[in-house]
């Protein structure tokens, strides 16, 4: 039997695990993961193949989930989650800047840290209607990501590791939890559910089977936009990106993944196909254009209305075949299509390729849209200029969010010593708050683990 098992190795995942180590090296610790190890998460579509037919997407699976990606650590209070409302501001700030202080002991260093913080630009936007959100920002990218995410993995020596595992059923018992599984049956004093967003659907069955109440929860859609980088260039004058947000009458938008330079790719999550942005720094040479997605939040009382109502509409728009649609700017104002041949002559060329142009009213429910155009008013004043007809609207970019389950200030379930941390939770959205969630935990049950 462990002493703790933690379901899923993600980012919350590796620094609990590092935490525990480090605090209280006696106490055993198991990680299990149906991915695989991070060197042999390799997806067919990062090699440009049209499809991926994997029973377990290497992309959001596997050792590191979703740090290995753009690997961009936000350490912030502002956004990207309420791990601040839970432990208190102050202590989530300062285990966030020590998630920073674990990463650059294992090369994070070699990228700048960077600030979007502006003081004149944000008493600035605020007359103009909008509010900047600030944030520290340690973007490591997909290469360095995956190499420190490698070193942290070789120094968890002492912790026990079992991939390319289905975990069944979970049973409480008298003394822990009992695991059953394709690779046989575990046993656990202390259990840690850290599964991310890639693990929704199982986390929500185990939740039900094991008797937890379902809560509310939420989805985020909008639009991807891409646009001139000079246009934004007054707001980018004392740091890489900024990030807005708009209130409108029945809405607040926010902008999400800002890449001066960078590019729209499509990104695959849960058999949906969206627009997201990848930097420049991805693909070497910077573009002339800057891309961002608008996202605008609706509530749902359960997690499966949340996701039937996101998939029914991108779905709509994927029509079984990976479609995304984009439009330019000034025919969407002059209430009319895009088609074709208008992208080839367009000053801002799309950087996602296999495109199909349209008219995305078509596409997207009429808040996502009305949404934008207040927004861009508001950020047409701020920049001095209207923005250009040319710019790219693509339909549709989403990001998902666990149901958030009651948990105490220690991420104890009703269930004693049933424990979630990171996206699961529902508290963190960010891999700098879901970091910080699991080194949070870690020293709480460094001190409370009986061997």
């Amino acid at each position: 039997m462990y002493d703790i098992t933690i379901i899923g190795a993600g980012v919350s995942s590796v620094f609990l695990a590092y935490q525990l180590q480090k605090s209280n090296p006696h106490i055993t610790v198991h990680i299990i993961d149906k991915g695989k190890q991070l060197e042999g998460r390799i997806c067919s579509l990062d090699k440009g193949e049209p499809t991926c037919h994997c029973e377990v997407c290497p992309k959001y699976f596997g050792f590191a989930g979703l740090g290995k990606s753009e690997g961009k650590f936000n350490y912030t209070n502002d956004f990207g989650g309420h791990l601040g409302e839970k432990i208190g501001y102050k202590r989530a700030y300062i285990l966030m800047k020590e998630v920073d202080h674990i990463l650059c002991l294992y090369g994070a260093n070699q990228v700048e840290l960077y600030s979007t913080k502006d003081v004149y630009l944000e008493e600035k936007a605020r007359k103009h209607g909008l509010e900047i959100l600030s944030t520290e920002v340690r973007h490591l990218g997909t290469v360095l990501a995956s190499k420190i995410f490698q070193q942290l993995y070789l120094s968890l020596r002492e912790v026990s590791f079992t991939f390319e595992t289905d975990i069944h059923s979970i049973t409480k018992q008298t003394n822990g939890f009992a695991l059953s599984t394709n690779k046989g049956t575990f046993k656990t004093k202390k259990l840690v559910l850290a599964t991310g967003m890639s693990g929704s659907d199982w986390m929500q069955k185990q939740a039900s089977d094991l008797g937890i109440p379902p809560a509310k929860t939420r989805v985020d859609l909008g639009l991807r936009i891409e646009m001139s980088r000079k246009q934004m260039a007054p707001l980018l004058k004392t740091t890489f990106e900024t990030k807005l947000r708009y209130r409108g009458e029945d809405f607040q938008a926010t902008t999400y993944c800002m890449n001066p330079g960078g590019r729209v790719i499509r990104k695959y999550q849960n058999g949906l196909v969206m627009a997201d942005g990848q930097n420049y720094r991805e693909k070497g040479e910077p573009t002339d254009n800057l891309n961002f997605s608008l996202f605008v939040p609706k509530y749902f009382d359960r997690y499966e209305e949340a996701t039937i109502y996101a998939q029914s509409i991108i779905q709509k728009i994927n029509q079984g075949k990976g479609r995304l649609v984009v439009q330019r700017l000034g025919d969407l104002r002059k209430k009319q299509a895009t088609f074709i041949g208008d992208l080839q002559n367009n000053s801002i060329i799309p950087s996602l390729t296999h495109i199909e142009a349209g008219n995305i009213k078509n596409e997207v429910p009429e808040l996502y849209i009305r949404a934008f155009l207040e927004m861009a008013s508001s950020l047409e004043s701020l920049v001095g200029e209207p923005l250009l007809d040319d710019t790219l609207l693509y339909a549709i970019d989403a990001k998902f969010y666990e149901a958030m389950i009651e948990t105490n200030e220690q991420f104890e379930t009703s269930i004693p010593d049933l424990f979630l941390i990171g996206d699961c939770s529902g508290v963190t959205h960010s891999l700098s708050q879901a970091a910080a969630s699991g080194l949070f935990l870690g020293k709480y049950l460094s001190n409370n683990c009986t061997e």
